[in-house]
């Protein structure tokens, strides 16, 4: 029965300390409850403006950035009209020139090698006659 009474006597002391312990806690509870904080943002809104001021002074001088490499990209040529237009023509006349010069050789080939067989077939006619008129 001893023990029985020392538990009953341990668990009614326990009992107390967590009575005071929640007594404590609404004390607590009360004065969080009824505290008001308040929090002073004047300062804070002087530095907020003063930021999106500057922010607002970078975004138009990027905008103003970007429209000028636009319009530079919109005006810019990589080589003027005129030198686009020398340089078409001095390759048409150079490709013309050339298919010129290999019909040309072509017409060269062809007529040598005709005056050359016409050569053969004349010096041929000449040594026959000449054997012929001279043998006998």
């Amino acid at each position: 029965m001893a023990k029985i009474e020392e538990l009953t006597e341990i668990l009614v002391n326990e009992i107390e300390d967590f009575n005071k312990g929640i007594s404590k806690l609404e004390a607590i509870s009360d004065k969080i409850n009824t505290t008001k904080v308040s929090i002073d943002l004047r300062e804070y809104k002087s530095i907020i403006e003063s930021h999106q001021l500057k922010m607002i002074e970078v975004i138009d001088s990027q905008e103003r950035l970007l429209n000028r490499f636009e319009n530079l990209l919109k005006n810019a040529k990589v080589y003027p009209n005129w030198a686009v237009i020398v340089f078409i023509l001095s390759l048409l006349i150079s490709l013309s020139s050339l298919f010129y010069a290999y019909v040309v050789k072509q017409q060269i080939n062809l007529s040598y090698n005709k005056a050359n067989t016409k050569d053969k077939v004349e010096s041929n006619d000449y040594i026959k006659s000449f054997f012929k008129s001279n043998l006998n």
